[in-house]
């Protein structure tokens, strides 16, 4: 194809996508606390870790939102207590449909189904 005088190649191969990089939750803590910190600016933090500049800046909001969770007392939103949470919910669901299943075939006998 010539596009002004020049000549574009056309090749039948497709590029393929990079596969998108995960971060483990330790490297973005680093990454969130360097932005708190201020020191440098969220454009050289970026280029130092090469990643995004609105990603440096989402982890830093989120490292800033859930920080004040992070003194709180007792276990509130530990895996073990929203297990427990669970667990409770469950079980008055079963006895709820178990008190249901009763009043059903109470009422099927009674009408002689």
């Amino acid at each position: 194809m010539v596009v002004k005088g020049r000549t574009k190649v056309q090749t039948g191969a497709t590029k393929m996508k990079a596969k998108r990089r995960r971060h483990d939750s330790t490297f973005k803590s680093r990454v969130a606390l360097e932005a708190i910190k201020g020191i440098k600016t969220i454009q050289q933090i970026a280029k130092e870790y090469e990643v995004h500049p609105v990603q440096v800046s989402d982890w830093k909001k989120t490292l800033l939102e859930r920080l004040p969770s992070v003194f709180t007392s007792g276990a509130a939103g530990s895996p073990e207590t929203d297990f427990e949470k669970e667990r409770e919910g469950l079980r008055a669901k079963i006895g709820e449909l178990t008190v249901e299943l009763d009043f059903v075939t109470k009422k099927s006998k009674q009408l002689g189904l």
